[in-house]
């Protein structure tokens, strides 16, 4: 039901999305523009309450730097640390720059709410909070992407009071088995993700569409493996980023390139609208969500090694603004798992 009136709403925007995309006016430009975003994912939007059943972040992305080594838009500290990054990604002409600061958290949880006792069949209680660090050097068809996440799991990450802390503002029952959540422990991520624009054409009156490829590497105690996919996009006004932003790591990929225009000072209103359907394939190392604590004993559950999302959504743009929405199937991540997961994602971006 929820795809169902998804794909209406979809239709239905992009049949007046050109009378929108049509209006133009001059505009000066935001010089040196900052980008927050913020992200929510939840299974509620699937009518389920289970698995990966909540995921937010918020992060913040620089203007784009000449160079990582000295600059005045961000504090000296980051300067110092990024002079060792340059040289890294310092491999192309006319690269661009950015650094990403996100703070973020995720929680899982099984599928029975009522038990107070472990379930062995099903995954462990999992509250995750982390601080990350990203380095992004972009040309117009390309993004290279490093990232750095601190974080802990356990009751220290707050899962269980943010869990019950939105069920009773919604008046939810509350799962009652968060005694059985792993143990606290600190964990650290490196992840590599390239992007790549592979296309982008007219299509007709106005109308657009591009597709962006993506392929990666993590490795971590918080969850190693390779994933490779892309995004279909058909719309008017296509933004000039690499895709719709997720939760996930690696996922931050909103902010406007030249072009864009989110960038442009207007008293006009200027509109862009476009669907998305994308993929992501993963080859899983570890887990730390469902192969239990790194460095101590602690519940766990058989994963599958290949898990793959589908998300199927629509993105507007206006003004500084772009708000974006998907719905993601993800296959079984475990053995015991009965089926597929669903849930919803909404990123909401302000370019300023």
């Amino acid at each position: 039901m929820q795809s169902c009136h998804l794909a209406a709403l979809t239709a239905a925007l992009l049949f007046v999305a050109p009378t929108l995309a049509d209006v133009t006016a001059p505009a000066e430009e935001i010089e040196r523009p900052w980008t927050t975003n913020l992200y929510l994912e939840n299974d509620l939007f699937g009518e389920t309450d289970q698995n990966y059943t909540n995921g937010i972040r918020l992060s913040w992305v620089s203007p784009n730097l000449a160079s990582y080594r000295n600059d005045p838009a961000v504090p000296d500290i980051v300067n110092k640390v990024n002079e060792r990054l340059d040289k890294l990604l310092d491999f192309r002409q006319g690269l661009t720059r950015n650094v990403v600061v996100s703070v973020g958290q995720l929680m899982y949880t099984p599928e029975n709410r009522e038990a107070r006792e472990l379930l062995e069949d099903e995954r462990p209680y999992a509250g995750y909070l982390y601080l990350g660090f990203g380095f992004h050097a972009r040309t117009a068809e390309r993004l290279d992407s490093a990232e750095v996440n601190l974080g802990i799991v356990g009751p220290a990450a707050l899962g269980k009071q943010a869990q019950d802390l939105i069920h009773d503002l919604r008046d939810i029952d509350k799962f009652k088995g968060w005694d059985n959540q792993l143990r606290n422990e600190p964990t650290f991520q490196l992840v590599y993700e390239n992007k790549l624009r592979l296309f982008k054409q007219p299509v007709a009156k106005g109308l657009q569409h591009d597709f962006i490829s993506h392929a990666g590497i993590a490795l971590g105690t918080v969850g190693s493996y390779l994933n490779a996919g892309g995004e279909y996009r058909i719309g008017w006004d296509l933004p000039e980023d690499f895709g719709t932003s997720a939760v996930r790591p690696g996922g931050d990929n909103s902010a406007p390139g030249a072009g864009d225009t989110r960038l442009l000072l207007t008293d006009k209103l200027l509109y862009g609208l476009h669907a998305f359907v994308s993929v992501d394939g993963r080859l899983v190392g570890n887990d730390i969500f469902l192969d239990g604590n790194t460095w101590r004993n602690s519940h766990s559950v058989d994963k599958e090694h290949l898990v793959a999302d589908v998300s199927v959504g629509v993105s507007f743009l206006v003004r500084q603004w772009k708000i974006s929405y998907g719905q993601v199937f993800r296959t079984r991540e475990f053995r015991q798992q009965k089926h597929h997961h669903e849930y919803g994602s909404l990123s909401i971006s302000y370019t300023w």
